[in-house]
């Protein structure tokens, strides 16, 4: 005789806990995916949920957005100035006399 509880109908119960989705391969899923093993509704609406929540927290999270922009435009420029320190010398002169000119063209607007 089985060990397993049955329901009215004679038919194995199902189980009400949840169970974790079975994933065949290793790479993880993104925050804002939703695996694909998922078959109790319930748990899927669940994670469908929490996948929309994850990317709208990702799209509006602005000043996590600058940061991550900032961090990589700094490496790319930290880069640049280990494999060409002249041209990284010209650029950050460049960028100061840009920066010069536009201040002092502001004040002279303004004095006017």
């Amino acid at each position: 005789m089985s060990t397993e509880p049955t329901s009215r109908s004679g038919s194995p119960a199902k189980s009400t806990k949840a169970s974790a989705p079975a994933r065949t391969d290793s790479t993880p899923v993104p925050r804002t995916a939703v695996a694909l093993g998922i078959t109790d509704p319930v748990e899927k609406a669940r994670a469908e949920l929490k996948a929309t929540l994850a990317a709208i927290e990702e799209k509006t999270n602005v000043p996590k957005r600058v940061a991550r922009s900032t961090d990589r435009v700094v490496a790319d420029a930290r880069g640049f100035a280990r494999s060409n320190p002249n041209g990284a010398i010209a650029a950050a002169v460049g960028i100061a006399a840009a920066v010069g000119f536009a201040v002092w063209g502001i004040v002279r607007l303004y004095t006017r």
